[in-house]
C-alpha cells in the first residue's frame, strides 16, 4: 500500500503526518486533520477536492458518519465498504471529483409538490450527500477553531445549551436588548458569490469552490433567512448549511468581537481607595456589551443607556445590509427593555430579572414546614432512644435474672462452656457510653444533676471539715471536683449561646446581601414559552378545547409499540430542549400527564376500551413485552421525568420533526425493498407512508394565526410518500434518535 509523507510549511516548525491517501479504511479525527492541514500553505489551503476531499478513505468516512446511528448495522469497515459498495463505488467517486468530472444535477432528486400552488424540493441522493459531508468535514477542520467563541450552531460542542448557559452564566445587569430579525429571502446569487469570495480568502481551490456554486445552482443546498427550518433536522436542511452560515457571519462576528473591545476600552475605570474597598454602599458597573450567534438568530445585549443600544442596532443593520448584502426587517427588529420586556431566542424566553427570582428563599408557610419537619424527627428521635433503653433494660434485667438462677441452682458457681464475660463486658461498657453521651447532650439533666449533687452541701462548712476525717474530706473534693468538670452546664451552655449566635448573624448577612444583590444585580431567566407548548398541543390533538387529555385519531392504524413510540419521541424531544429552563415543572406536566394520558386514550381507543383497563393493561409507564416476554419502556416514566434537569450541554433538535410527522404502516404485497436509511442494506423491511400534521389538519404553516410561531414544519412534498425502513430505524425515528435528515428520501416508493 503506498505510504507518503507530506511536510506541512508555514508553520511554527516543519511536522511530519503519515497518511494513506489510496487506503479503504475510514480516518479518524485526528488523522483528518493532519491530511487537511497538509494542504496548508503560506496562511491559505490549496487542492483541497483533489486531494482530501476526493480520497477514498475520506469518503469512506463521511459514509460512516452519515450511518451513524443507534442501531447501524455498519459496524466496521469491511461491512461498511460493503454497504457502500451496493450503492455506488468510492473508488470511482473520488476519481470523478479529482478531475473535476462529478456531475451534480444528476445526483439531484425533484420532489414536485402535491398541488399546483406549491414549492418543489431538490433533494441529494446518497450519492451526493456523501460528498456534501466531505466537504463539510473538511470546512470543519479549516474554520472551526477560527470562529469567534459566540458563535454557536452546527460546531462540536457549541449547541443551543451551550449558548442558554453562557447567557445565564455570564451575562449580568443587561438593560436593553433586540434580536436581528430577516425579511424572509433566500441567498441569490450574490450572497452565493459573497460566500465563495469569503471562501476564497482562506482556501484557495477553484474546483471546490465551483462545487459549492454548483450545489447553490440546482438548489440542492439553499440558505433561507426568515423561515423556521435551520438547525432542525428537517429533510429540505442540507448538512452543509450550518458551516456554510457561520463562515458567511464571520466576518459579521469579528466586527462585534471588535465592538466589543472597543467598548471596553472606552469604559470609564478607576481605582479604589482602601476605604472604599471596605464600604459596601460602593458599586461600579461598567458598560458591557454581549452578543449571541446561532446560525442566522443574533441577540445583541448591553448595559448600556438606550442611546447606546440605538447605534449598536443601526451599526450591525447597516453591517448586515450594506456588507453582507441581507434583507433585514428593521420593524421586527425593535429594541426591548430586559427588565420589563420578554424577548424569544433559540425557542425560549429570556428576561433579566433580580436573583431572588431565580432562587427564592423559603417562603413562611416552607419555614413552618420545615420546622414542623424537625419537630417531627426529634419526637421520632425520642420515642426511638425511649424504645432503646427500654429494651436494654429488659435484656439486662434478664441477663441478671439468668445468671442470679443459676448461682442459686448450683452451690460452687458455673461453668460455660464457652468464656462470654469479655462479650458481655464490651456490650455493657457500649451501653454505658451510648447512655452517657446522651445524658451529656442534654443541658437540662445536666444542670439538675449538677444542682442535687451541689446544694444542702454541709461538708464545705468549715468547722464541719475540721471535725471529719482528712480521707473523707479529699474524697468529697474530689467528687465536687468532677461533678462540677462534668455536669456543670455553664462553658455548654455558652457555647450553645455563641453557636445561636453565630447562625443568626450569617442570616441576617445573608439576608441583607440578597437584599443588596436583588436592588443592584440582575441575571438572565430563560423560560419554556409555556402559551406556545400549550397551542402546539392543542394544535395537534394532544387536548381539547378545555386542556384535558384526548385521543388523536390518525394514530389508530399504528401498531401499540408505534403508537407509544411516537408520544415518546415528541415528549423526549420537549424535554430535552426545554431541561435548561427555569420553568422546566411546566414542562414536565404537559408530558407527564397530557402527553401520557392522550396515548393510553389513544390506545383505549384503539382498541374500544376504557381508560382503566388501558391503564390496567399497559400501566401509567406504558410497558410493553417484547417477542422473548422483557419489559421495555419506550415512555419517560414519572419517576424519570422528575428527576430531569439541566444536566448537559447539548445541541437538541426541536420537537417539530417529530410533532408534525407520522409514519402510517401499510399491508402491502409489495416485495421486499432495502432500508433507505443511509447505509443500511437490510431487506427486512416494513412500508411507511408519511402523514404530515399541516395536510391532515389543512393548516398553513406559514400563518402564523393557525401555525405555532417559530415552528417548523417538513415540506409538504414529501406528504403521503411511502418509505421503507427496517424496524431498528422506525425505531430510531419514532423516538426522534434520527430524523428524516439522516434517510435517504429519494428512495421513495410509490404505492398506490
Amino acid at each position: 500500500m503506498l505510504k507518503t509523507l507530506k511536510t506541512i510549511t508555514g508553520l511554527n516548525h516543519p511536522c511530519l503526518f503519515p497518511f494513506r491517501p489510496l487506503s479503504s479504511h475510514t480516518l479518524t479525527d485526528s488523522h483528518l486533520k493532519s491530511l487537511v492541514l497538509s494542504q496548508y500553505s503560506n496562511g491559505t489551503f490549496s487542492n483541497l477536492l483533489q486531494n482530501v476531499v476526493a480520497l477514498p478513505s475520506v469518503l469512506l468516512t463521511a459514509c460512516q458518519n452519515l450511518s451513524n446511528s443507534p442501531h447501524s448495522s455498519t459496524t466496521t469497515t469491511t461491512a461498511l465498504l460493503t454497504s457502500v459498495s451496493n450503492h455506488f463505488s468510492i473508488y470511482q467517486m473520488g476519481h470523478e471529483i479529482s478531475q473535476n468530472k462529478f456531475d451534480v444535477s444528476s445526483c439531484c432528486v425533484k420532489m414536485d409538490p402535491p398541488g399546483p400552488s406549491g414549492e418543489s424540493l431538490i433533494l441529494p441522493n446518497l450519492k451526493l450527500k456523501v460528498l456534501i459531508e466531505a466537504i463539510r468535514m473538511v470546512l470543519e477542520i479549516v474554520y472551526d477553531e477560527k470562529f469567534v467563541t459566540f458563535s454557536y450552531g452546527g460546531r462540536v460542542g457549541m449547541g443551543r445549551h451551550t449558548a442558554i448557559r453562557y447567557l445565564k452564566n455570564n451575562v449580568t445587569n443587561p438593560s436593553w436588548w433586540f434580536n436581528v430579525s430577516f425579511c424572509s429571502s433566500k441567498f441569490d446569487e450574490f450572497n452565493v458569490d459573497k460566500l465563495c469570495l469569503f471562501i476564497g480568502e482562506k482556501i484557495k481551490d477553484a474546483m471546490l469552490i465551483d462545487v459549492i456554486k454548483k450545489l447553490f445552482e440546482c438548489d440542492v443546498v439553499r440558505v433561507e433567512f426568515g423561515g423556521c427550518y435551520l438547525g432542525r433536522g428537517l429533510p429540505q436542511e442540507s448538512a452543509l448549511c450550518s458551516i456554510l452560515i457561520n463562515v458567511y457571519f464571520d466576518g459579521f462576528d469579528r466586527e462585534i468581537q471588535e465592538m466589543r473591545l472597543r467598548m471596553n476600552k472606552k469604559t470609564f475605570k478607576f481605582e479604589l481607595t482602601e476605604p472604599d474597598l471596605n464600604n459596601s454602599t460602593i458599586f461600579y458597573k461598567p458598560v458591557k456589551l454581549y452578543a449571541v450567534r446561532y446560525l442566522e438568530e443574533i441577540l445583541v445585549i448591553t448595559s448600556g443607556s438606550k442611546m447606546l443600544v440605538r447605534e449598536l442596532k443601526d451599526h450591525v443593520l447597516d453591517f448586515l445590509e450594506q456588507n453582507l448584502g441581507l434583507k433585514v426587517d428593521r420593524v421586527k427588529t425593535a429594541i426591548h427593555s430586559a427588565v420589563s420586556e420578554k424577548i424569544m431566542f433559540l425557542g425560549m424566553e429570556l428576561q433579566a430579572v433580580p436573583p431572588s427570582v431565580l432562587h427564592r428563599p423559603m417562603s413562611e408557610k416552607a419555614i413552618r414546614a420545615r420546622k414542623k419537619y424537625d419537630r417531627q424527627k426529634e419526637v421520632k428521635a425520642l420515642e426511638l432512644r425511649n424504645a432503646r433503653e427500654r429494651n436494654r433494660k429488659k435484656l439486662g434485667l434478664k441477663i441478671l435474672s439468668h445468671v442470679f438462677k443459676k448461682l442459686k441452682q448450683s452451690n460452687n458457681g458455673f461453668r460455660y462452656e464457652y468464656q462470654i464475660e469479655s462479650e458481655v463486658r464490651d456490650i455493657f461498657r457500649t451501653w454505658a457510653d451510648e447512655v452517657v453521651v446522651e445524658f451529656m447532650g442534654s443541658l437540662e439533666e445536666r444542670w439538675n444533676w449538677h444542682r442535687l449533687l451541689s446544694r444542702g452541701d454541709f461538708l464545705s462548712l468549715r468547722h464541719v471539715r475540721d471535725q471529719l476525717p482528712q480521707d473523707l474530706v479529699d474524697a468529697y473534693d474530689k467528687f465536687q471536683e468532677q461533678v462540677d468538670k462534668h455536669l456543670a452546664p455553664t462553658k455548654a451552655r455558652m457555647a450553645l449561646e455563641e453557636e445561636e449566635k453565630r447562625v443568626r448573624e450569617e442570616e441576617e448577612q445573608k439576608y441583607s446581601e440578597r437584599t443588596v444583590e436583588d436592588l443592584t444585580k440582575l441575571c438572565m431567566k430563560v423560560s419554556a414559552p409555556i402559551e406556545l407548548v400549550r397551542k402546539a398541543v392543542r394544535m395537534v390533538g394532544f387536548t381539547n378545547n378545555m386542556g384535558r387529555p384526548r385521543p388523536i385519531s390518525v394514530l389508530f392504524a399504528l401498531e401499540d409499540a408505534d403508537i407509544v413510540k411516537w408520544y415518546a419521541g415528541v415528549g423526549r424531544r420537549w424535554l430535552d430542549f426545554f431541561c435548561c429552563c427555569h420553568n422546566f415543572r411546566m414542562v414536565k406536566t404537559i408530558v407527564s400527564y397530557h402527553l401520557r394520558f392522550s396515548c393510553i386514550l389513544t390506545l383505549a381507543h384503539k382498541h374500544e376500551s376504557t381508560k382503566l383497563e388501558a391503564i390496567k393493561h399497559y400501566s401509567k409507564d406504558l410497558k410493553f413485552s417484547d417477542m422473548n416476554g422483557y419489559e421495555e419502556i419506550y415512555f419517560p416514566t414519572e419517576r424519570d421525568v422528575k428527576m430531569m434537569g439541566d444536566k448537559n450541554l447539548s445541541d437538541p433538535k426541536p420537537v417539530d420533526g417529530a410533532l408534525s410527522l407520522a409514519l402510517i404502516r401499510l399491508a402491502s404485497d409489495e416485495s421486499s425493498h432495502s432500508c433507505i436509511a443511509h447505509f443500511c442494506g437490510r431487506i427486512d423491511t416494513t412500508m411507511y407512508r408519511v402523514r404530515l400534521l399541516q395536510n391532515h389538519l389543512n393548516l398553513n404553516p406559514l400563518d402564523e394565526a393557525q401555525w405555532v410561531k417559530g415552528m417548523g414544519a417538513i415540506n409538504e412534498t414529501l406528504n403521503k410518500k411511502c418509505l421503507p425502513l427496517c424496524p431498528d430505524h422506525i425505531n430510531d425515528l419514532y423516538m426522534g434518535k434520527i430524523t428524516l435528515q439522516d434517510i435517504d428520501c429519494t428512495s421513495f416508493v410509490e404505492v398506490d
